[in-house]
């Protein structure tokens, strides 16, 4: 049986802050896996990681599939540790500011039982509905401006499967909707953070009154709001003796939909930087404080309404649980969530994401959040000096790249593995000719079968 190759220090040295999650034969395995995740440019398959590593003949590859479908450890505390280290790295003063936002992993096969039909976020529009088969992820993300880069990036570090109702229905158990896995995803990371504040921003389908009222005395929450939601003045001060039941809400507003048609709206106009695509925008918006109700439910928010000066956008309105907060500063941080879609389809690019073959539950499970946060890891450690000298924008005749994106922090990753890898292999005299020549058969191998 040939011996294991040896990961590399350096790899080690990077993930020792996850090495309490693990037992140390478990951590050992994870250890070949993440270096064979980040180095194989096909599928993440397991088996492709081990190949890429060195270990195509080994007898004991059994053990690696255990990593994923049966080992115990917690993915939960490797995800407030990553979370740990993107806030002490990227975020060590001022508001947290996380995205919630989830996104649908095409997979197929009778043994996949979590899997459902939704709506395809990447093949529909506003026009055109296409649904798809597969498991659907709900993620929460670190939106931090990465100084290196020029942009603000999404940094997944907490992934939850959020199963389909069929599924639930099959196993006699309670249905969650994505709202309840929201809530408690939210409540989990005010518990991992409690001091320091924290603005969550999501899209509309978060937008609803019951996890905002969870949420709003642990965190900032701010999502979109419907044009013709109704909103009301804050209830009148209950007078001494009055009968009946106290009521909830005073007069009725006009909608926002109706503002946004008053010619006598007083509109403020500011330029946004940051805006969707990179660029900036000017904008005009309006903002206030109401009771935002329905029957039965009420939760007290601000809103900004917005219009684009130039036309090309529809209008489009925030909410904020925060009543204080500042309207422009809210349409800024949620003009950051926007760079969750560009880590998801980095992810499906770079990463494998919808390539893996696993079947057990628990794997699965596992695995999709494992690549997710595998994404977050290369951000922190490009962020080493040693290796941000390493990430330069690919740039070619036709293509003027000024900017780092993910492939080249990947990139520069994987050149300080694969450099690590020869000089271990340099290291034993004995072995040092068929050691490297074993280095470079791995690195052809990744070169010449990218599929």
């Amino acid at each position: 049986m040939p011996v294991q190759p040896p990961v590399p220090d350096l790899l080690s040295t990077w993930l020792v802050p996850f090495r309490a999650c693990l037992t140390g034969p478990t951590f050992r395995h994870a250890l070949v896996l993440v270096m064979g995740a980040l180095l194989t440019p096909g599928r993440r398959t397991v088996t492709a990681m081990l190949t890429v590593v060195g270990l195509a003949r080994t007898g004991s590859f059994t053990n690696y599939h255990r990593v994923l479908n049966r080992n115990q450890w917690s993915s939960r505390e490797v995800a407030r540790r990553l979370l740990g280290l993107l806030v002490a790295s990227f975020v060590p003063a001022g508001p947290v500011i996380i995205a919630l936002d989830d996104t649908l992993e095409r997979r197929w096969g009778a043994r996949i039982k979590a899997r459902g039909i939704y709506r395809d976020p990447v093949r529909s529009s506003h026009g055109h509905f296409v649904k798809a088969s597969g498991l659907r992820w709900l993620s929460v993300m670190v939106l931090v401006p990465i100084s290196w880069a020029g942009r603000v990036w999404a940094l997944p570090f907490l992934t939850v499967l959020a199963p389909s109702e069929r599924f639930s229905r099959e196993h006699r158990q309670r249905h969650k909707a994505l709202t309840d896995w929201a809530r408690q995803a939210l409540l989990q990371v005010a518990r991992w953070l409690p001091d320091r504040r924290i603005v969550a921003v999501a899209d509309q389908s978060f937008a609803a009154i019951d996890l905002l009222n969870a949420v709003r005395h642990r965190l900032c929450m701010i999502t979109r709001l419907r044009l013709d939601a109704r909103l009301f003045t804050p209830a009148p001060r209950r007078r001494p003796g009055t009968r009946g039941r106290p009521r909830i809400v005073g007069q009725r507003l006009p909608s926002l939909a109706e503002r946004l048609a008053n010619p006598k709206t007083a509109w403020r106009r500011v330029w946004v930087d940051g805006w969707y695509g990179g660029g900036g925008r000017l904008i005009e918006f309006v903002s206030g404080t109401a009771i935002w109700h329905h029957p039965g439910k009420h939760v007290p928010i601000r809103y900004v309404l917005v219009r684009d000066v130039a036309g090309l956008l529809k209008p489009q309105a925030f909410l904020c649980t925060d009543l204080q907060a500042d309207p422009l500063q809210i349409v800024r941080w949620f003009v950051r969530r926007w760079s969750t879609e560009v880590t998801f389809a980095e992810a499906r690019r770079h990463l494998g994401m919808e390539t893996q073959r696993q079947w057990s539950d628990k794997a699965i499970a596992r695995t999709t959040p494992a690549l997710l946060g595998l994404f977050s890891l290369v951000s922190l450690w490009t962020d080493d000096p040693a290796i941000r000298r390493l990430a330069r924008p690919r740039c070619a005749a036709w293509y003027d790249k000024r900017t780092i994106t993910f492939s080249d922090a990947l990139a520069a990753v994987r050149r300080s593995l694969w450099a690590a890898a020869v000089s271990n292999a340099s290291r034993r005299p004995a072995n040092m000719t068929k050691s490297q020549i074993d280095v470079l058969k791995r690195m052809t191998a990744a070169l010449c079968y990218p599929a």
